[in-house]
């Protein structure tokens, strides 16, 4: 039993020893004066953007080129079943890529059993045999290891028709007059591949949309489509052989293939009267849309199958360099970003072909300049001294056109 006075001496001695304990608890509590921020205001937390846990979803694909059919509105020109192709590759680089095939818009360059120009149906596509950026196994190749989404081209419409349209062919000699009937669906064929893109491509980082010829006239509205589909991603264009057109004579694509209800969103284009619309005006309405889209363009100086549609369309010219250097000029003034390189010569499209890894123009070879484009890197615009002269001679290549 303690004595009162040894009692008070343990409780002293009690208190000494909670008051320290406590003291050391709250010295433990707090951080290191050295440590402590310098504002009273709360630490803001910033933390990456979280990605799906799955980038895609390519359980239906197999290695190599995939054949899928959609169905529903998608149709050829002459009524045959509508299919694009898929090749998967890194899930964060994502490659959409327009076919070219020429274009019609009347009786005589409609009806097959006269020479039709464009191309009717997909019964000899295959991107398998194709060159040029589809040729993976090219060292140098900047879209080697991309996921390719290849929407063919059958409806005669450059990808943004929506129409079907009964021509009469005309009377020649051993060729009898009668009705044509054209299938402009190229808008519900581009939405079909796009679809499959959206539900199975959830994330990517990079995303090149081009085309060559007939593909490369809707290239700029495709990719205000993806980049609409995919904020985050980093989106450029190129489009590949279609600079030279500034309108037809004899035909409008609105009446025809009624290109302006596929274009209807894109505020730019209703400002235009049908009669003074041309396809670059295209680039022009698709910056307004989304100035963050990286706009580029691939053009021969002396490109003969644009002259043979421009004769075709009622509005033949000697030389295509005087038409495209003037569309370069009111794109480049409305995108100051816009990037072109035109090498001389009269070759059509570049993209599919081994020519890709050879041209060279005033010291800059096309596939570096290519690489530079779809990395986002600085680039001048390069155009050709001599442009009655291709840099190399030109090699065929299917799907060129």
């Amino acid at each position: 039993m303690l004595k009162q006075n040894d009692k008070k001496a343990a409780s002293g001695v009690g208190s000494l020893l909670l008051v320290a304990v406590l003291a050391l608890l709250v010295a433990c509590g707090q951080p290191d004066p050295a440590d402590a921020p310098t504002s009273t205001a709360s630490p803001e937390v910033i933390s990456a953007p979280a990605l799906p846990a799955v980038l895609a979803d390519f359980s239906d694909l197999t290695p190599g080129w995939n054949t899928l059919l959609p169905g529903g509105d998608t149709q050829c020109s002459d009524g045959s079943e509508y299919k694009f192709f898929v090749k998967q590759g890194d899930p964060q680089k994502l490659m959409f890529y327009l076919e070219g095939g020429g274009a019609c818009w009347d009786g005589a360059n409609c009806d097959t059993d006269l020479r039709p120009s464009y191309q009717v149906n997909l019964a000899n596509t295959d991107p398998s045999r194709a060159h040029g950026i589809l040729a993976f196994d090219q060292m140098t190749n900047p879209f080697a290891d991309y996921t390719v989404v290849y929407a063919p081209y059958c409806s005669g419409d450059v990808h943004l028709g929506d129409s079907e349209q009964h021509h009469d062919a005309p009377a020649l000699e051993g060729h009898a007059s009668h009705p044509v009937h054209v299938r402009h669906r190229g808008w519900a064929n581009g939405q079909a591949a796009m679809a499959w893109t959206f539900a199975h491509v959830f994330a990517p980082e990079q995303i090149f949309v081009t085309g060559s010829s007939a593909g490369s006239i809707p290239s700029p509205f495709y990719a205000v489509k993806l980049a609409e589909q995919y904020p985050a991603a980093a989106v450029t264009q190129l489009g590949d052989a279609s600079g030279g057109y500034r309108g037809f004579a004899n035909f409008n694509p609105y009446d025809i293939w009624h290109t302006d209800r596929v274009v209807a969103d894109l505020t730019h284009i209703s400002t235009i009267p049908a009669d003074q619309f041309s396809f670059h005006h295209l680039y022009i309405a698709a910056v307004q849309e989304n100035p963050n889209i990286r706009f580029a363009s691939y053009d021969n100086a002396e490109d003969d199958v644009q002259k043979q549609f421009l004769a075709l369309g009622g509005m033949p010219v000697d030389s295509l360099k005087p038409l495209l250097e003037q569309n370069l000029a009111e794109i480049s003034t409305a995108i100051p970003g816009f990037r072109y390189y035109v090498a001389g010569g009269a070759m059509h499209t570049i993209l599919l072909r081994p020519d890709v890894y050879t041209y060279e123009v005033n010291g800059t070879k096309f596939v570096d300049w290519l690489a530079g484009l779809a990395a986002g890197a600085p680039l001048y615009n390069v155009m050709c001294d001599d442009c009655s002269v291709a840099p190399t001679a030109p090699t065929a290549a299917s799907g060129a056109q």
